[in-house]
């Protein structure tokens, strides 16, 4: 996917096996992000941990992309089918959304939000945790323009999940 914003040119690839390692040191940079809100710590060796980064080159659920910007690694998108509202299998969710500060509050995130969006047509849940308020903010107005205000919002606190979660089917959408 290519598309112009404001003079930038901004693409979205699916990630081979190949690209893995550059995911992961832009985890490193997410998951730093994500401090701020979640408790997790670092490794011994000084590095975040996410468990299920290998899992999205071996189950046929998960899809890892990248976000380029004028050529540039400028994020990454992982998106899987484990939900919590829906049955497993029955709707696509961004597991995680990372585009680097230098290219946010550009409209970057929402394009690339709209053509994830519409690549998976369907039911969609998107998560956030409840401490990140700015999270919240950005998928309330992305989810409320895509689908024109025709989303749900769920504020789940259970084992699974806590925090809120928008969700929203949009299988019409091409």
């Amino acid at each position: 996917m290519r598309f112009n914003s404001d003079k930038m040119l901004v693409q979205v690839k699916e990630a081979p096996v190949e690209q893995k390692p550059i995911i992961e040191r832009l985890m490193q940079l997410y998951l730093y992000d994500f401090s701020g809100f979640e408790s997790g710590d670092v490794s011994q060796e000084g590095l975040y941990e996410y468990r299920y980064l290998d899992s999205y080159w071996t189950e046929i659920d998960r899809f890892p992309f990248l976000i380029f910007v004028n050529h540039k690694i400028a994020g990454f998108i992982l998106v899987n089918s484990h939900t919590c509202i829906y049955q497993k299998g029955e709707a696509k969710s961004i597991a995680e959304f990372f585009v680097m500060r230098k290219y946010r509050r550009r409209r970057i995130g929402k394009r690339v939000a709209f053509y994830i969006f519409r690549k998976f047509p369907g039911k969609w849940e998107v998560q956030q945790t409840m401490r990140n308020k700015t999270a919240q903010l950005f998928w309330r107005s992305v989810i409320g323009e895509y689908t024109g205000g025709n989303f749900t919002e769920t504020v789940m606190d259970s084992e699974n999940w806590h925090g809120p979660i928008q969700s929203f089917d949009k299988g019409d959408m091409t």
